[in-house]
């Protein structure tokens, strides 16, 4: 196992019987400030398995908050149950107490398989939460940035294949019509976009269905895996990881690639892999960031216009991430590291912004 945690900064088992929470908080790198990283609850079929995500994830968090300019580290965690069956608040409570101990470390919020009122618990036991109701001091709903990262994504990609960054005219498919994908199949049918897509949601597909009708949008459901081999300009992932393998690279009948989901690369060398077909990737931890940049904006007191400033910003980046690997004959995933590696280096000796005494007061929940 220690192999594994190799390049972590500190992994955190834990273990509270009275509430059955089993937990794991991994903080990756801390060298642009505390750790930031948002809370998943799944039944994962042994620890192991909740070691290798909540390590991966977390690793990846140091990229993200890298490529999206804010003032943290890398950080992720994970509770291992059932969020049907074995969500209570006097779990969060419990958890909220093993982010405390910390001492300001790690902070964390929503993720998959968690809600925002959950944290509203956890928020009882120490200031390090993020991304809680506004009516708690939060800054609202993070999938609505997210989603507009994605879009921003989504024009820097057609920026570049068609030198135009218009969204309307193309088609699109969408995996997964969760909070953030729905939004963006939205928006895109909002634009005259067609699209396929595909989810086990069957009231999110319903709820679609409406949108569309009412728009006279042109949108197609196709079953699980199919979506893979759909012809479409962009494939846009918002659903799980690990979907771009040596598999699905083989079916993608598109020139893109965009999506919110994490870690959608199964191995870094599918970055490669998808380079040699000819289809652009786009770094997930650039595009998705925009639910980072709104719940790390709370600890300056939440501000909506601030945080579209900067979720704007990641068509930006976007953009050099390709020039760069262009210019250097590298994949985009390649690229996208060393972009972050280059700022994480710059900024080893100037992030003291989170100081004991300044995290405390910007931590500070009413």
């Amino acid at each position: 196992m220690f192999e594994r945690i190799n390049g972590h900064e500190q992994v955190l088992f834990c273990n509270d019987p009275d509430t059955g929470l089993k937990a794991i908080i991994a903080i990756h790198n801390t060298t642009l400030g505390p750790a930031l990283g948002g809370c998943r609850m799944r039944p994962y079929a042994s620890t192991d398995e909740a070691i290798e995500d909540v390590l991966r994830l977390s690793k990846g968090m140091t990229y993200k908050c890298a490529a999206a300019d804010v003032d943290f580290g890398g950080g992720k965690s994970v509770i291992i149950g059932d969020p049907l069956k074995d969500r209570t608040p006097e779990l969060f409570r419990a958890f909220g107490q093993f982010v405390e101990s910390l001492n300001g470390r790690f902070y964390t919020g929503t993720d998959m398989g968690t809600t925002p009122g959950d944290f509203v618990h956890a928020l009882k036991e120490t200031n390090c939460i993020v991304g809680v109701p506004e009516e708690y001091g939060g800054s609202g709903d993070s999938s609505v940035p997210t989603a507009q990262g994605v879009l921003y994504g989504l024009k820097a990609s057609n920026n570049v294949m068609y030198g135009s960054d218009e969204l309307s005219g193309k088609v699109y498919s969408i995996q997964g019509l969760g909070k953030v994908g729905f939004k963006v199949a939205e928006k895109l049918l909002e634009v005259g976009a067609d699209i396929y897509v595909t989810d086990i949601n069957e009231k999110a597909i319903k709820n679609l269905v409406q949108v569309a009708e009412g728009l006279k949008g042109n949108v197609k459901f196709v079953e699980g895996n199919e979506i893979y081999s759909v012809p479409a300009d962009v494939f846009v992932p918002c659903a799980l990881g690990g979907i771009i393998n040596d598999e699905t690279i083989e079916q993608l009948k598109v020139k893109a690639v965009v999506g919110s989901a994490n870690n959608q690369l199964l191995k870094d060398e599918h970055g490669t892999y998808l380079q040699q077909k000819g289809i652009l990737y786009a770094p997930d931890y650039i595009v998705n960031a925009g639910g980072l940049i709104q719940v790390s904006d709370e600890l300056y007191n939440p501000n909506k216009a601030r945080v579209l400033a900067k979720t704007r910003a990641i068509y930006d980046t976007l953009m050099e991430i390709y020039q760069n690997s262009k210019a250097q004959s590298i994949s985009t995933a390649e690229a996208a590291n060393l972009f972050c590696d280059s700022r994480i280096e710059s900024r080893k000796k100037r992030n003291s912004f989170f100081s004991h005494k300044k995290r405390q007061k910007w931590a500070v929940r009413n």
